[in-house]
């Protein structure tokens, strides 16, 4: 469950004089998890994320306000907003409207958490020109072969459990995770969604009444 986001009656709890009236700001991508940016905020700023839902920083070498994707239309839709324990810094949990970084990329710190990442040398694989250049894409290219393999992953996990061996249930599970992403790639279906999927069940079961 995540922790209770900002209001805008909450403004007066965060402490922007520690730093001359700036408080870090790092936009996290709400899906993934995956950190896109850092930059720095006031409380004109942080009211405007909260009452547009798009993030809004301040820039110290520009000295004045700037919405995120302003000029290049990659904007970050803001779901939430949450303060550090020490209330002097934010936590942005965005919906990325194209790359954060404006080099391009999807994020100015390349470092994916491990299922993004996955998935990146999986789609990696899907774009090399030579279908059978890899095992990843000589799954994607063979219908039969990635349903066999994303069957008999699933059974080897099985009977790791059954055995109560730790070791290779991880080793199992790690390989069935690899070939559920490939398995949802060839459908068409994106890590991200899946995570939002899962984040979307944590949601209900964290506000629902216990039975």
């Amino acid at each position: 469950m995540q922790p209770e986001p900002l209001t805008l009656t909450d403004l007066s709890r965060i402490d922007f004089a520690k730093q001359g009236g700036l408080v870090p700001q790092v936009a996290q991508d709400a899906r993934t998890g995956e950190v896109l940016m850092l930059g720095y905020t006031n409380a004109e700023a942080v009211e405007r994320s909260l009452q547009t839902g798009e993030l809004w920083f301040w820039s110290r070498s520009r000295n004045a306000l700037w919405k995120k994707g302003e000029t290049s239309g990659n904007t970050l839709r803001v779901l939430s907003l949450h303060s550090d324990c020490d209330a002097d810094a934010l936590l942005a949990l965005v919906e990325p409207n194209g790359p954060a970084c404006h080099t391009g990329s999807r994020s100015c710190f390349k470092a994916p958490p491990v299922l993004p990442e996955l998935a990146d040398r999986i789609e990696a694989r899907a774009q090399a020109s030579d279908e059978g250049s890899s095992y990843t894409a000589r799954l994607l290219s063979d219908r039969n072969l990635r349903l066999k393999k994303l069957g008999e992953e699933a059974v080897e996990l099985a009977v790791a459990c059954a055995d109560g061996n730790a070791e290779r249930v991880a080793e199992e599970a790690a390989d069935l995770v690899y070939h559920l992403l490939v398995a949802c790639r060839s459908a068409g279906v994106s890590v991200e969604s899946v995570l939002q999927v899962l984040r979307d069940r944590q949601d209900e079961t964290a506000t629902s009444t216990p039975r």
